[in-house]
């Protein structure tokens, strides 16, 4: 068999061409850039099957390094010593890394910066959707997967089978569905009242815990709801916003104004024969009892009756050691909303009470009665007829 002038070789045997694939790579070169199409054939044969040596090398290379960095606690294999070490203070508890502001204590570098984002308020992840920023990337990937569940396909609203009103959650159409089924699943557990939403009850239990989050910026007097602080700020201004129609004559309350318009309208909506007017019918029916010595409420105890049931819940009290009602300021308890509200006058020293005499002032009325008793009253007298010593 020839060989060419320049060494190529024309179909040697293939033997002797595998015996050293390191010398022989080198001629395959020149032989390919001479466009010899039967040496490119031969040579991507070796370099495939250099390659598929090298693989099975560097396969038995990982092995080795991944049995070379073990964990010896758990025998869990890592890449590098580097990651092993990082894993062995789950085992050894060593937390290297120290918040510098609240010394909190860290095994990661990485959980330490994403832990000081807490000290400096930064929120590097902003939402290109909405621009809204998050401290970290879980943050911004919920937001950002809604944001896109919203855009790819139209919003589903939740229709509400009886009155056909459309709500974007469904949790929102359940509590309006209560409306229509009178469902009132919460329930207080002073006076078991019931109310159809959660937040209805939390506003209620404010009235059992004397609880005031709401205070006046001008007389510093607070209120359980905000909605009744509002109404309350227009007692400190002049202004009169609900104005009647008819004789211009304002008003700071649109109830108030409601209540007007009837009298021009020569209505009486809900008016007592005493000449006492309410907004809605059943203040009226109560008030009537008073008239008519209806009392409905019975005490299941002691069969003492009442005209309203919250009167009759409030006596309740009387039969048991329960004190609903807590203090604070001291966490005292008390049976009564009259007791808090007194015991509260003196957490603020107020002394409403004061003595015509010497113009002493007491913060309940009890004390100031047993008080005036030193001005010479002598309200109790003995009804036994012994008499006394300079007598006889």
């Amino acid at each position: 068999m020839e060989t060419g002038v320049d060494g190529e070789d024309c179909g040697g045997a293939e033997p002797e061409r595998n015996s050293d694939p390191e010398r022989h790579l080198q001629p395959e070169i020149e032989v390919k850039i001479e466009d010899s199409s039967e040496a490119e054939t031969d040579d991507s044969d070796d370099w495939r099957e250099t390659r598929e040596n090298q693989s099975d090398l560097t396969s038995l290379e990982n092995i080795a390094n991944k049995k070379s960095h073990c964990c010896s606690k758990c025998d869990k294999p890592f890449k590098t010593k580097w990651l092993l070490e990082q894993h062995i203070r789950i085992h050894t508890g060593e937390k290297p890394f120290s918040c510098y502001v609240c010394s909190k204590s860290f095994n990661l570098k990485g959980s330490m910066t994403k832990h000081m984002l807490v000290h400096t308020g930064e929120k590097p992840f902003s939402c290109s959707n909405c621009g809204k920023s998050f401290k970290y990337h879980s943050g911004l990937n919920y937001v950002e997967n809604i944001t896109t569940e919203k855009q790819s396909a139209d919003m589903k609203l939740h229709s509400c089978s009886e009155c056909g009103k459309t709500f974007k959650k469904k949790q929102n159409m359940t509590r309006h569905i209560r409306i229509h089924t009178g469902e009132k699943p919460f329930s207080c557990s002073v006076c078991s009242k019931r109310f159809n939403q959660k937040g209805a009850l939390s506003t209620h239990m404010r009235i059992h815990t004397g609880e005031k989050p709401f205070s006046c910026s001008q007389c510093g007097e607070s209120f359980n709801q905000k909605w009744v602080l509002i109404r309350h700020m227009l007692v400190h201004t002049r202004e009169n916003p609900f104005s009647c129609s008819e004789c211009g004559k304002g008003f700071k309350r649109k109830s108030s104004l409601t209540l007007h318009m009837a009298h021009h309208r020569g209505e009486k909506p809900f008016s007592c024969t005493c000449g006492q007017i309410f907004k809605q019918k059943r203040n009226l029916i109560t008030h009537m009892r008073i008239h008519t010595g209806e009392k409905p409420f019975s005490c299941p105890e002691c069969s003492k009756r009442f005209h309203q049931k919250s009167s009759m819940t409030t006596h309740m009290l009387v039969h048991s050691e329960e004190r609903p009602l807590c203090c604070s300021k001291c966490s005292k308890r008390f049976k009564y909303k009259s007791s808090l509200t007194r015991h509260m006058a003196q957490h603020r020293g107020e002394k409403p009470y004061s003595c015509y005499e010497c113009d002493r002032r007491f913060s309940q009325k009890t004390h100031l009665t047993k008080h005036m008793l030193r001005h010479g009253e002598k309200p109790f007298s003995c009804s036994s007829t012994v008499q006394s010593p300079e007598q006889d």
